[in-house]
């Protein structure tokens, strides 16, 4: 269930009987030949079919992040670290007010993380929230390991059909040392050239589709614990 396909009277009656929502954040910024909203589009994708397995409420996306390192190259759009968590803690206190108690976060983007505002709501017991890094989850990282792969920038690893938008290069690239992103000689452009932080472009389009499965499933299992816990 998505916001944009309801009025406030299906929330409303959707709050009755369970009080979790998923919320999407991401990023606008660079990703070699990738759609510039490859972070937004691969949590969008996954969150919604987790959504439609759990029967959750999927609030519209956070279209921007943190990307300042990524200033350099057209199409990248970032807030401000302070600027992105007002933004989450806002939409978050919203959301508060009208009932809702159990955060699923489906983060995309490597530069974002839980405001601690939230974290102390949390721990107070205000309200419970699962940060979910996407690639970092169990469940990608045993993916990636099984097939002898690693998920990094702009790779194979954020390469699905559905966010894709230009046809990459056939040979992998040497892996970037991002040391040089934070050195103050280099920008992001002279370290990374198309912006890829290096290793395969792409891979068989069914272990694409292999990976988003693993990922909704420990998703989709952790959305649901949501609803057991006191």
């Amino acid at each position: 269930m998505r916001l944009q396909d309801l009025n406030w009277m299906d929330v409303e009656k959707y709050l009755e009987n369970d009080n979790r929502i998923i919320l999407v954040m991401g990023a606008t910024e660079q990703h070699a030949y990738l759609s510039l909203m490859t972070d937004i589009i691969i949590p969008s994708r996954m969150a919604e079919a987790v959504a439609k397995r759990e029967n959750v409420l999927i609030a519209p996306p956070l279209n921007f992040g943190v990307s300042y390192i990524f200033g350099e190259f057209p199409g990248t759009i970032s807030f401000s670290q302070q600027t992105f968590e007002h933004a989450v803690l806002e939409i978050v206190e919203s959301l508060l007010h009208q009932g809702f108690r159990r955060f699923f976060i489906f983060n995309g983007h490597g530069g974002n993380r839980l405001p601690d505002r939230l974290e102390d709501f949390q721990m107070d017991g205000i309200i419970r929230v699962i940060w979910y890094d996407w690639w970092r989850s169990q469940a990608a990282t045993t993916f990636a390991e099984k097939h002898d792969l690693r998920i990094n920038h702009a790779n194979w690893g954020e390469n699905f059909p559905f966010n894709r938008v230009s046809e990459s290069p056939k040979d992998p690239k040497p892996e970037v040392n991002v040391d040089f992103l934070h050195q103050a000689r280099y920008t992001a452009r002279d370290a990374l050239g198309d912006g890829s932080f290096g290793g395969p472009y792409q891979v068989e389009d069914e272990t694409m589709y292999a990976l988003f499965d693993a990922v909704v499933d420990e998703a989709a299992s952790l959305v649901q614990s949501l609803s057991t816990e006191d």
